[in-house]
């Protein structure tokens, strides 16, 4: 059975809709993913859509959506990907075991364009890296 994991953040427009498309990218089989946010944006940011788009990875057909949504579903790990979110939200009793990802807010990122982008992409490498030892730790 695969272990189910869901991944908050505020506005699940960006870090948390990252996250779930890489573990649906690089857990395969063993994970199912799924993200919300305690105060959902209206869509997933483009700019999110565009950097997932470079590992080949699409979200474009992921939504943002409220937590409520999740009520009475249980998960095998929640992982908050935002100091808001986890604030907002100290527990959730569907989840069986709880992390925290302190990760910036790349839509609140500034500069020139490459310089926002480049606020995307770090923040889409540190998921990679943390979701791809997650799933080794599991046994690959």
């Amino acid at each position: 059975m695969p272990r189910r994991v869901l991944f908050l953040c505020t506005a699940n427009s960006c870090r948390s809709q990252m996250a779930e498309g890489l573990l649906r990218h690089l857990g395969g089989q063993r994970y199912e993913a799924f993200s919300a946010g305690t105060n959902p944006a209206p869509t997933v940011h483009p700019l999110a859509v565009e950097t997932m788009a470079e590992r080949g990875i699409d979200i474009a057909g992921q939504r943002p959506k409220l937590l409520d949504e999740f009520a009475g579903q249980t998960f095998g790990l929640l992982i908050t990907t935002c100091d808001d979110a986890n604030e907002e939200c100290p527990y959730y009793p569907g989840a069986r075991a709880r992390l925290h990802w302190s990760l910036p807010d790349p839509a609140k990122a500034s500069g020139t364009e490459e310089e926002v982008r480049a606020a995307f992409r770090g923040v889409r490498d540190e998921l990679e890296r943390r979701i791809a030892e997650m799933v080794a730790g599991a046994g690959g």
